[in-house]
């Protein structure tokens, strides 16, 4: 039996490869069919990612779902999976180190302190007036 202490210890992991079901994998046509139909699906989802980045939407989850279908056949897209995963675990590590933690408060303290002084410099030069003219 698998546990998560035994994965952490350095017990292999999952076996990469397809998994379509056997009746699929037993004919090469409709394992094929069915390897370009799971890319297809998970090229949409990820353009679709691709798409909500810059428009609001959860663009980089929906990425990582469309990874997470050609993970499903593909090789190749287990091992981004494995290694973003392994990247997104070592980041939040280390975003709870006290050290890390308080070094992002003080930046963000010093970038809040700045956008103040700005806004201040704006106000006290402009006054409270927009930069266009509505009356007009």
């Amino acid at each position: 039996m698998n546990t998560g202490s035994d994965e952490q210890a350095g017990a292999p992991e999952a076996v990469l490869g397809s998994r379509a079901p056997a009746f699929i994998k037993a004919s090469r046509p409709l394992h094929l069919s069915w390897q370009v139909g799971v890319f297809i699906v998970g090229l949409a989802v990820v353009v679709a990612g691709v798409i909500m980045l810059p428009l609001p939407g959860p663009g980089w989850l929906v990425i990582f779902g469309g990874m997470a279908i050609w993970a499903t056949e593909f090789v190749w897209a287990q091992l981004v999976l494995r290694w973003t995963k392994r990247k997104v675990t070592e980041a939040a590590q280390r975003a709870l180190d006290p050290k890390v933690r308080r070094r992002n408060i003080i930046l963000t303290s010093i970038g809040l302190v700045i956008v103040a002084a700005l806004a201040a410099v704006y106000l006290w030069k402009f006054g409270l007036t927009m930069p266009w003219k509505i009356n007009e």
